[in-house]
């Protein structure tokens, strides 16, 4: 018994590492390009129901889809009501991994390990990331064979026969399954282990069916705990979720003996199979309910959880290819995108100096989000100059061009130091680093001076078209206020010294400290760059 106990134990465990590591891997893959294309493709809710299915094959977790919608949604890469019809395709998807379990998968696990294993420690890097996606599919489903081995001797016990053949009060099956699909963060694994005892002949549909829909209600509890650090519209995504799984089970629940009846005819004699079909089932009819009627569903949902959050256009606004004829018109709308830019730069800034004093995660991931974005400008405002320089241009209109180039250059450097900023943030709150009382009014005081410069570096940029002048008093002032940045910061760095000789800061802060000035101090100097570009152009 102790044996078959730790082997079912280690065969779980070897599924959920494997399920967590596999969408680790798999959302590496998910760069700012795939993101960006995500955001177009889910304009139209089919569109949006496809690449929720995709995705969780990919996964092989709808929660792990969900968690990473609610994240986009949070951050303003694709609006709440885009993400509905991505959470319905997502739970279809699903279906897929136990439906692998009955064609019985399991028994091929050992190939896709050895396959995936060896590509992953192979010299090329190309070969890295696919091997590795298939060496955790692999191994995945080796937990799930390790946990059907475990499962076998149990259809000789007369114990285990009778707790699971005989009918269980259908409100406790789905209590059960709601609850251990809330403590694994997976619906898979209990659907799963319900169709391997079906395999062992262990366990009866009426007994199964009910657990099926309470693990499909519990597989929301992962979003839910996601939307706690995440903006309104993530937790409406999250609340949605719940709302399209509880109203789903309910109906099925209502109707028990019909579905049962129903699954019966469609797959006689085969419980495994009948238990997929019911998973299948119960989210293709919350798929159809919910897919016709999203937008008043939104805005239901809306009601419910009030606030308002804007979505982030990842891609550039103004660059028009059309205007490229017209150099004039051209450099102004690049001017306009270089403020856009600047505005995320800025709104990074006060994001990351703010988690300093009050850390949270959902904050953090859209702060990296921001920074992909700036990234993403960057590169689409230099590619948009380098097609314009190929145009007749006027003397002062080719200047214009190259100081435009280097301010995106330098918008994104700031994105970078600010980026710096945060991990070294994110080490303070999980090492429970802390300054002292005297470094946290050093950098209060350097920090306002450059939010100060950022501030007065936008009204340039907003204000400096052709046709208006540039204020070269705000200008003076900017490079005033960098030169007390930098005796400020000198300063700290000397106080510091002293702190740490008498014993005041701990030897843990003292580095964090001292990196953290510098790259406010690289962010005062990058906003001053800027500052004198728009004098120049």
């Amino acid at each position: 018994m102790m044996k078959t106990i730790f082997t079912l134990c280690a065969g779980l465990i070897l599924f959920l590492f494997a399920m967590v590591q596999l969408s680790e891997a798999v959302q590496r893959l998910f760069t700012f390009r795939i993101r960006k294309y995500i955001q177009y493709i889910v304009q139209r809710p089919f569109s949006g129901l496809m690449t929720g299915f995709i995705t969780t094959l990919f996964f092989q977790s709808s929660s792990a889809t969900t968690v990473l919608t609610v994240g986009m949604v949070s951050a303003g890469l694709i609006s709440f009501y885009h993400s509905l019809a991505i959470l319905l395709g997502a739970d279809v998807g699903t279906v897929i991994t136990v439906q692998l379990v009955v064609w019985k998968i399991t028994d091929f696990s050992p190939i896709f390990i050895v396959i995936g294993g060896s590509l992953w420690f192979m010299k090329d890097p190309r070969w890295k990331s696919p091997g590795e996606i298939i060496f955790y599919f692999g191994l995945l489903f080796f937990g799930l064979g390790l946990t059907a081995g475990a499962t076998a001797p149990l259809k000789d016990s007369p114990f285990f026969l009778s707790f699971f053949q005989e009918a269980t009060p259908p409100l406790l099956g789905f209590a059960i399954g709601l609850f251990f699909t809330a403590l694994v963060h997976a619906s898979v694994i209990p659907i799963s282990i319900l169709v391997i005892l079906a395999q062992q002949d262990i366990i009866s549909l009426h007994t199964a069916l009910p657990i099926v829909f309470g693990a499909n209600v519990g597989t929301t509890i992962t979003a839910l705990m996601a939307s706690l650090i995440s903006g309104i519209n993530g937790k409406r995504t999250a609340v949605s979720h719940a709302l399209f799984k509880l109203t789903g089970g309910v109906i099925l629940m209502i109707f028990l003996p019909l579905t049962i009846t129903f699954l019966q005819s469609l797959a006689y004699g085969n419980i495994p199979q009948q238990i997929v079909l019911g998973h299948l089932l119960l989210n293709l009819l919350i798929a159809v309910i919910f897919f016709f009627v999203l937008k008043p569903f939104a805005r239901m949902v809306e009601w419910l959880v009030p606030g308002k959050e804007e979505t982030l256009p990842v891609t550039p606004e103004y660059l028009d290819e059309k205007l490229l004829i017209d150099p004039p018109v051209a450099l102004e709308c690049t001017r306009k995108e270089l403020e856009r830019q600047f505005t995320m730069g800025i709104k990074m800034f006060h994001e990351t100096v703010d988690l300093r004093l009050r850390y949270d995660q959902g904050r953090d991931r859209n702060v990296g989000y921001f920074e992909l974005v700036v990234d993403h400008l960057r590169r689409q405002i230099t590619s948009y100059l380098r097609k314009l320089s190929h145009y007749p241009l006027t003397k002062e209109q080719r200047q214009r061009l190259f100081t435009y180039t280097y301010m995106t250059d330098d918008m994104e450097r700031i994105g970078d130091h600010v980026t710096n900023m945060l991990e070294l943030i994110r080490e303070m709150h999980f090492a429970k680093i802390s300054f002292s009382a005297d470094a946290n009014q050093e950098l209060q005081e350097i920090e306002a001076l450059i939010a100060d410069n950022l501030t007065m570096t936008h009204v340039l940029l907003e204000h400096g078209g052709d046709h208006m002048r540039v204020d070269d008093s705000l200008i003076l002032k900017i490079t005033e206020q960098e030169e007390q940045i930098d005796a400020k910061t000198k300063l700290a760095e000397e106080n510091h010294l002293v702190r740490f000789h008498n014993r005041i800061c701990s030897d843990n802060a003292g580095p964090v400290f001292v990196e953290y000035l510098t790259q406010l101090e690289r962010v005062a100097d990058h906003c001053q760059n800027i500052a004198v570009y728009t004098k120049e152009r």
